[in-house]
């Protein structure tokens, strides 16, 4: 997952705007971005969306 991690880190605002118009159920809160906890981030996007992880990463991957 370290090229996700360094996709986080480079590009986070773009890609929260992204996820935020794909799924329009998604807070600030859902998409808070702490260093590390990746993981837990993308369990509280795939909860709100019904999409699996794999789904959300492939997504953020293609942008």
């Amino acid at each position: 997952m370290s090229a996700l991690n360094d996709k986080f880190k480079g590009n986070w605002n773009l890609i929260k705007g992204k996820l935020k118009q794909k799924y329009g159920e998604l807070t600030d809160d859902d998409l808070t971005y702490v260093e590390g906890k990746e993981d837990e981030m993308l369990g509280r996007i795939q909860k709100k969306t019904g999409q699996s992880k794999d789904e959300v990463k492939k997504f953020i991957d293609n942008l």
